[in-house]
């Protein structure tokens, strides 16, 4: 029989199947990092199933059946990986090549086609695991760079229901995306879902120029591309984060043990605090040369202000995480021992993570945040200083303009993190800032993350990818296999 689809129905109430590299499951140790924030908004929504790796690897040679954990409407599909799969899918593939080009810099990337093979093995895998749950009503959202091909992976499956994708990271212009070996059977399988949601205006434009000039695929207008009989919309939806649900954090945090000892330590000194993921992307190394140079510009600064970095270590057997660790603390450890004395240590570098509820009360505390990386989707740093800020007294939010978040916060100092001398001097600007001014530069970021939560982005995402096929744009095709399958 042949599959009407219904244009009126209320997809706002379908079961939504979330797919992304790790799974959060409540009540258990784990990350509560910006794409773990934003899956939970899009649980809120609706009826779930949250599907992923385990963190688990196994000495099996094939992935053994998942398992099933259910919270009230709300499940948790996790599935262990075995060792090659891991390797090849997410040291190899994902952090090796896909990663480092996204982030522009494919000087750094390690292709080889054992790699690639574990990545589609892998997509297969998963792609088969939400098959197995998957209902006709369903709505299918796949988060990041890990599963670029799930959606293609479920069509020729014959599955027609909405797929949407989401990429948190950045999307560099097409030249680069060409530098990606074989990029056609990864980048070029997004074209399988209906909608790709990114962080950024700029990002939405230069992955459509990507499908115009690597994919031969016609624009139709309002981001909409059509690629050999298929259409796909890419559209900017900045991530945000519970804006309200921060700032009262904040202000009750400013009284934890942490903070408070921290507050103790600090005397009359101004704080300057960056938090990041020891990461290449994040700009650390160049973060320290510029505080290191702004002591030496500004020498009446010396014993007036301290700087707390605080860099959880990740990925620590990759190499290239190994190296700029120990750039870092070489670094840390040069400005220390040139600017410090008996009594003051200019920089404070802590490796370990806090909770966020701690960070929120550290970034009260600050005066100045350092959020400069050298390349970033969007950087929920800045949007997590801004919320925690007093608002009678809030503190100077320095940003790099690499960041995504740049786009919507002008109010920023906004600066070149490769330009030290510069960063130098808007850290001198930062502090030096009257009361008035850091006021006004704060309200306007702060009505900005009010406005764009956490919430409002999952359910701008979820409405923008019923309309691809409620505006008319059902892959006909698709349904009539599908119909076929039914």
């Amino acid at each position: 029989m042949d599959v009407a689809f219904d244009s009126s129905g209320d997809h706002m109430s379908a079961r939504l199947i979330l797919v992304s590299n790790r799974v959060a499951v409540p009540g258990e140790k784990q990350s509560a990092g910006g794409l773990t924030v934003a899956i939970q908004a899009a649980q809120k929504l609706r009826d779930s199933v949250w599907l992923g790796w385990s963190g688990a690897i196994t000495e099996a040679e094939v992935p053994p059946p998942p398992r099933e954990i259910s919270r009230s409407n709300r499940s948790y599909v996790l599935q262990d990986l075995p060792a090659n799969d891991h390797q090849e899918y997410y040291n190899g593939f994902a952090n090796r090549v896909l990663w480092p080009i996204l982030h522009y810099r494919q000087d750094l990337a390690e292709f080889n086609n054992v790699d690639l093979d574990g990545y589609l093995r892998v997509n297969r895998h998963f792609a088969n695991a939400v098959a197995r749950i998957l209902q006709p009503d369903d709505v299918v959202w796949v988060h990041d760079y890990h599963f670029l091909t799930l959606a293609r992976d479920l069509r020729q499956q014959q599955f027609g229901n909405m797929i949407g994708f989401f990429l948190h990271i950045p999307c560099p212009p097409p030249d680069l995306l060409l530098a990606l070996p074989q990029h056609a059977e990864t980048l070029g399988m997004l074209t399988y879902y209906d909608l790709i949601g990114v962080q950024t205006e700029r990002d939405a434009e230069k992955l459509g120029r990507y499908f115009e000039t690597a994919l031969g695929a016609v624009p139709r207008g309002d981001g909409l591309y059509e690629c050999d009989g298929r259409r796909v919309q890419v559209k900017a939806f900045p991530v945000g984060i519970a804006t309200e649900v921060y700032a009262r954090a904040a202000r009750q945090a400013v009284r934890c043990k942490v903070a408070t000892e921290l507050d103790e330590s600090l005397g009359d000194k101004k704080l300057i605090i960056g938090v990041d993921r020891l990461d290449y992307t994040k700009g650390i190394p160049q973060r320290i040369q510029s505080f290191g140079q702004f002591l030496e510009k500004f020498p009446d600064w010396r014993n007036r202000v301290s700087y707390l970095q605080v860099t959880p270590k990740s990925r620590s057997d990759v190499k290239e995480y190994a190296e700029i660790e120990r750039e870092v603390s070489t670094l840390v450890g040069q400005i220390n021992g040139a600017q410090a004395d008996p009594a003051w240590t200019p920089i404070r570098y802590v490796n370990r993570p806090f909770s966020r509820a701690i960070l929120a009360g550290m970034y009260r505390m600050a005066d100045v945040g350092l959020v400069t990386p050298v390349r970033d989707g969007m950087n929920l740093v800045a949007k997590e200083f801004i919320a925690a800020q007093d608002p009678e007294d809030p503190g100077v939010l320095i940003l790099s303009q690499f960041a995504g978040a740049a786009e919507r916060f002008t109010s920023a100092l906004l600066v070149n993190p490769h330009e030290t001398e510069a960063v130098a001097a808007a850290i001198k600007e930062a502090l030096d800032m009257g009361l008035n001014e850091r006021r006004a530069r704060w309200q306007a970021m702060f009505d900005e993350i009010s406005l764009n939560s956490i919430d409002r982005w999952a359910e701008d995402y979820l409405a923008a990818l019923a309309a691809t096929r409620q505006g008319g744009w059902l892959r006909e095709g698709f349904w009539r296999l599908f119909s076929a399958r039914v």
